[in-house]
């Protein structure tokens, strides 16, 4: 007799990565959001200056994104992973001692990084184990975002009640709390195409010695990797994810300044990021659905006009009542609408582009979407910074917002060389 054949991924392994995203994904949030607070009320920075702030956190991965998934496929997710999650705890404590734009230039340039390969190392420890099944994504999604919306609404009240040293301790913490998480998480077996007699496939380690050429830049990995826009659904998702993403990038700049302009407390501002990733937890919960009963380009090109529109639209918005608390109620609902789309299309761009590449791929199929990503995440910020100190903070949005719509009509029409892709 032999052995049935295991039908769907190992419960026990996505337990593990479930909890692991829990606290990979919300330490973006919990950095992101500090940087633009602490800089903009306690040292008083410009929004230019905070944008380019933001935007420093992306400035490495834009380079090294593809190296760093490709290293991930080589040596294992959960060993890469676990040396830079072990980073981000020892920069931590380092924010509030950097009282000058260039020392907290330097510590975003690399504590960025860092926190850049934990969640790509989720997210390819996810594609992996669950092989590109947009229902398993979905929930991953949504355990993620347990922590997303849990973490800023405390980190903003810590830091209204003790300051940077505290809300930048709790950071720290939820840092360590993400190492201890993926301690015990699997390590994915796989299985490559080219390198089987380097890597065992039962546990992702190398036979041979390892040497320092192992771990740097190979120009093959980048053209592998950019060779991957030949295929066009990887081409579509990889400039949507790009588009898509650029709305965090003006969440977590001038969007925080202008509400900090209102009036807005650390804690209230913590609260409209939670909604967005409390909306978007609940919404993943139906991306599988959809996927199957509509064509995935379509709704992610619908998803992130929509995401854009509602973030571009702030001012708008905050203008629709005088009250301060009249105001935080419609951003809040703002918030949570475009949480429910992005919920909806995260899932769908991961399944699609997890399904359009081999699994020895998928460590190089993130690196790439992280690099679009991240070519968004270091130009938007200090562009809508720039914008806001030239013309001001409300035609800031509606210029950047017009830019990014332009970009949406060109997906729409690029949309229709994408083959369809079944959940």
């Amino acid at each position: 007799m032999t052995a049935d054949t295991p039908k769907g991924p190992d419960p026990k392994d996505l337990r593990a990565v479930y909890i692991f995203g829990i606290f990979s994904m919300a330490l973006i949030d919990v950095f992101v959001f500090l940087i633009p607070i602490y800089a903009g009320i306690t040292l008083g920075m410009s929004d230019g200056e905070i944008g380019m702030l933001v935007g420093a956190r992306s400035f490495l991965s834009l380079f090294l994104s593809i190296h760093s998934g490709v290293l991930m496929d080589r040596f294992g997710i959960r060993r890469v992973s676990l040396i830079f999650t072990g980073a981000i705890i020892l920069c931590g404590p380092l924010f509030p001692l950097m009282t000058n734009f260039s020392a907290l230039l330097v510590l975003q340039i690399f504590s960025g990084f860092a926190i850049s390969i934990g969640w790509s190392g989720a997210q390819t420890m996810i594609a992996r184990v669950a092989d590109g099944d947009a229902e398993f994504i979905g929930r991953f999604s949504t355990f993620a975002r347990i922590g997303t919306t849990t973490a800023p609404p405390i980190v903003g009240f810590l830091f209204d009640f003790g300051g940077p040293w505290l809300a930048y301790g709790f950071g720290t913490v939820w840092a360590i709390c993400a190492f201890g998480a993926l301690w015990m998480a699997p390590e994915p077996a796989i299985a490559t195409e080219h390198d089987n007699k380097a890597i065992h496939q039962d546990t992702g380690t190398t036979k041979r010695p390892f040497q320092i050429a192992d771990a740097l830049p190979r120009l093959s990995d980048y053209t592998a990797s950019f060779a991957m826009f030949a295929i066009p659904a990887i081409a579509f998702t990889a400039v949507a994810m790009l588009v898509r993403n650029s709305s965090y990038g003006i969440q977590t700049s001038v969007y925080v300044t202008y509400v900090q302009e209102i009036g807005f407390t650390a804690t209230m501002i913590g609260l409209l990021f939670a909604a967005i990733e409390l909306a978007a937890g609940v919404g993943s919960w139906f991306s599988g659905r959809i996927m199957r009963r509509f064509e995935a380009s379509r709704v992610l090109v619908v998803t992130t006009m929509v995401t854009i529109c509602l973030v571009c639209a702030t001012p708008l918005l905050s203008g629709i009542t005088p009250g301060l608390w009249g105001i935080f109620m419609i951003l809040l609902v703002a918030q949570m609408a475009r949480g429910a789309t992005q919920g909806i299309s995260q899932p769908i761009l991961f399944a699609v582009q997890a399904k359009s590449v081999g699994r020895h791929q998928q460590g190089a199929v993130v690196g790439l979407r992280q690099t679009m990503n991240r070519l968004g995440g270091i130009t938007i910020p200090p562009m809508i910074g720039i914008l806001s100190d030239t013309y001001g903070r409300e035609q800031s949005f509606y210029a950047t917002g017009a830019i990014l719509l332009t970009v949406c009509v060109g997906l729409a029409i690029y949309a229709r060389r994408v083959p369809p892709i079944k959940s």
